[in-house]
């Protein structure tokens, strides 16, 4: 099962920074991120496009986001 980071309510840095935590820990895979605000998702796109990880974003309305990060 791919792990899922629960972001919502929380605001840049800490969403990216529990991003890149888990960027760092298993190297490759994939994972999920849910984030509840536009900010949170440009930040964590870019990080994780600068970190050679695909994104593949689906919108779930009311400014929620679910972030499918592969590599």
């Amino acid at each position: 099962m791919a792990q899922q980071i629960d972001a919502r309510g929380l605001l840049c840095p800490e969403p990216v920074l529990r991003t890149k935590k888990e960027i760092d820990r298993i190297k490759n895979g994939i994972f999920t991120v849910i984030v509840d605000n536009n900010p949170a998702k440009e930040n964590i796109s870019r990080l994780a496009k600068n970190s050679g990880w695909s994104v593949n974003i689906s919108d779930n309305g009311n400014d929620e986001y679910v972030l499918e990060l592969s590599k």
